[in-house]
């Protein structure tokens, strides 16, 4: 019986994420810095944006329902390459940037329930008279490294015969800078990392995105270690909060349809229907052919 006494109390401790937090006395959230508008940094080089909203709401949640008031929050910066890394070796609690939920990264991560619904596309300058896929074939084409869309854009290629060359950016910033600079004839990404990075250029009317035919769509989510079922648990519990009570409209209209800092940019992307059924049923799959 006296094994029994002190095994219950033993179940009912902190553990993964949580104890960490409660041992460091915060939390650390993985930003970026170009990911418009979900992560990015501000004027004060502090990282803004929907995602970061979003895991702010799990903050306060965490605060209050973990009994946890004076838990700090700390930002990494991360990049397409290394947000992984940093969330497996525990620099990072929890990635607050624009990270596909895929099943390939379910094996050594997991995701929160989705928060986004993005489909991959290419953009290009006006100027260049690309106008479809067949355009591209035999042209040069940048990827942000680390990404998946690297592997989409890969097998594209094969698919639709184009023979593209890939140059990697390390970041969106300097894979659209490739384009800028004329050294690709377009980039491949998510559509609305496009459309953000587009509209906050100097010139946002130089640009047009190219859809890919057949292409399934994908979710975004807050990534997190695996195996951590109590931190899982209440990032969702936070998500679900935010969904059932209509903030996650308010959240979603301030990032894609009113202006954005730094320059007041609209990006006039409406909350289309994949993400409406997906905050009324909230799941975390990472098959597209849950979101079709």
């Amino acid at each position: 019986m006296a094994l029994l006494a002190i095994s219950i109390p033993a179940l009912a401790q902190d553990t993964g994420t949580v104890k960490k937090m409660r041992d460091a006395g915060e939390i650390v959230l993985g930003v970026r810095d170009a990911s418009i508008p979900f992560s990015y940094a501000d004027d004060t080089g502090q990282s803004i944006g929907y995602s970061v909203d979003l895991c702010m709401r799990v903050v306060d949640h965490l605060r209050q329902t973990l009994k946890m008031p004076a838990l700090k929050v700390r930002q990494q910066l991360v990049t397409s390459a290394n947000r992984v890394p940093l969330v497996l070796n525990g620099t990072v609690d929890l990635e607050c940037g624009s990270t596909v939920n895929n099943i390939e990264r379910q094996k050594t991560v997991a995701f929160s329930l989705t928060t986004f619904i993005v489909n991959t596309k290419f953009i290009t300058k006006t100027s260049s008279g690309i106008q479809k896929m067949a355009d591209l074939k035999g042209k040069t084409v940048s990827v942000t490294g680390g990404t998946n869309t690297m592997q989409k854009i890969t097998a594209l290629s094969k698919q639709m015969n184009l023979d593209l060359s890939v140059i990697n950016g390390k970041d969106h910033a300097e894979s659209f800078l490739l384009l800028t600079n004329d050294r690709v004839a377009a980039f491949s990404e998510d559509d609305i990392l496009l459309a953000g990075l587009a509209a906050t250029s100097q010139t946002p009317n130089a640009f047009r995105l190219i859809s890919i035919e057949g292409m399934l769509a994908d979710p975004y989510a807050l990534m997190m270690r695996r195996d951590d079922p109590q931190f899982k648990a209440a990032v969702d519990a936070a998500l679900r909060a935010v969904f059932a009570s209509g903030e996650i409209q308010r959240i979603y209209d301030k990032w894609f349809v009113r202006p954005i800092p730094p320059r007041n940019v609209v990006l006039n992307f409406p909350m289309g229907d994949q993400l409406k059924r997906v905050i009324a049923k909230p799941i975390d799959s990472g098959d597209p052919q849950d979101y079709k």
